[in-house]
């Protein structure tokens, strides 16, 4: 946390980060930000109408996806404003109203710095989603070159079916298959393993956010209980509040559980009907993993036997 009960200018990493290393700050960060922007409706109504069409579509939601990030943005700047002005409203009240509410607004004020964590993960899937679409951008010219080599074939059979010109660009559309074929394998293989790392950057990012705001959550409700809230007679004095060691020591306790928290330790887990649980799903996940890696390593030494006997 930022404020335990006064601000601090840094912290030490949590165990989540030492984990995970947080990514480089979100690309869609910037000033001028909001749905009522320029640039939220210059992106919304020019998205997937320019560059190559097979990418079109990819390009369109990786646009709409950076609106979503200046939304969540947004939020998270309104939350720590919020945060802020809950504690000085509270400062106005009765001594134990003064102490709850300045100790709630610690937990928003983290709330709001959760937020900004996820939004800079969340960067990561876009920004893989986005390379995608580079790749698709970047098959497009194959895709039109034998496109074009086969209606000028259809056309000079056509006009002149005793062209010379005919054997010479069958030929060249047997050599832009070939190339087409090699960039569209390509272009399957990389996008199902970067579609995978991309949500699985996302869903990483909403399970660790999701559970440390819960976190926080029972934290602020425990806060709660410190507050006195039976109704009193007119004119009669409530007993003084000592509670003051206490919510610091909850805040603390919060501090500490959020610093601890990995992905490991993640509560919530899936329950699917056609695997055992999901411990077993995630290790057979590991192990074909691992058997790849194997492989892999196998074909690069026996490629270097044999590059080594070529020599």
């Amino acid at each position: 946390m930022h404020r335990t009960y006064s601000l601090r200018s840094s912290r030490a990493p949590t165990a989540s980060q030492l984990q995970n290393p947080p990514p480089p700050p979100s690309s869609t960060k910037g000033r001028f930000f909001g749905k009522g922007g320029i640039a939220y409706t210059f992106r919304k109504t020019t998205a997937g109408q320019i560059g190559p069409e097979l990418s079109r579509k990819l390009s369109q939601l990786v646009k709409i996806e950076k609106n979503v990030l200046r939304s969540l943005e947004v939020a998270a700047n309104e939350r720590r404003d919020a945060a802020k002005q809950l504690s000085l409203w509270g400062l106005e009240n009765d001594d134990d109203v003064s102490d709850i509410t300045d100790k709630l607004g610690v937990l928003i004020f983290e709330i709001s710095e959760l937020d900004d964590q996820f939004i800079d993960r969340y960067d990561q899937y876009r920004l893989t989603m986005k390379s995608i679409r580079d790749i698709e951008g970047s098959v497009q010219p194959s895709r039109d070159r034998k496109d074009k080599i086969t209606d000028k074939i259809a056309y000079l059979k056509y006009k002149d079916p005793y062209s010379n010109k005919i054997e010479v660009l069958e030929q060249e559309l047997v050599r832009a298959e070939a190339e087409s074929l090699v960039a569209e394998a390509q272009l399957s293989n990389i996008t199902r393993s970067k579609l995978k790392a991309a949500f699985n950057y996302q869903f990483d990012s909403i399970i660790e956010h999701s559970e440390k705001i819960a976190l926080i959550a029972g934290y602020g409700k425990a806060l709660l209980e410190l507050l006195d809230d039976s109704p009193v007679t007119p004119g009669e004095t409530r007993p003084a509040y000592d509670g003051y060691e206490a919510s610091k020591q909850i805040i603390i306790d919060a501090e500490s559980a959020l610093n601890e928290w990995t992905l490991d330790s993640a509560q919530v887990k899936p329950t699917l009907s056609f695997k055992q649980d999901y411990e077993e799903y995630e290790e057979d996940e590991e192990e074909g993993e691992q058997q790849e890696g194997e492989a892999w390593a196998e074909e690069e030494h026996q490629e270097g036997v044999e590059e080594s006997q070529a020599a």
